[in-house]
């Protein structure tokens, strides 16, 4: 396969995942995401400006979020996001200590 058509797949990866994640699985909190997978979308998000950094294109953290969310960070704190309970809490920190 040549590089231009991995990288196309790639992005089209990409965005399935950022896609499925706002608008399939908007449930899943990303506490959940970060005890389960060890990443969450803030993680994308930050790959994502990281990438863009590598490519020499400035982008803020509230832009970067903005793109992986779909909307701006606090409304999709606001519609989605729910407090961590205890458990959670307890399952973030025990999973941080076994990959650390």
């Amino acid at each position: 396969m040549d590089p231009n058509t991995v990288t196309e797949l790639e992005a089209a990866a990409f965005r399935r995942l950022r896609d499925h994640l706002v608008r399939e699985r908007a449930d899943v909190q990303n506490i959940d995401l970060m005890i389960l997978a060890g990443f969450c979308r803030n993680c994308l998000a930050d790959w994502y400006r990281e990438a863009a950094a590598g490519r020499g294109i400035e982008l803020s953290k509230d832009a970067a979020r903005e793109a992986v969310y779909g909307m701006p960070f606090a409304q999709w704190k606001a519609q989605h996001q729910r407090e961590a309970t205890p458990e959670q809490l307890a399952a973030f920190e025990a999973a941080a200590r076994r990959h650390a």
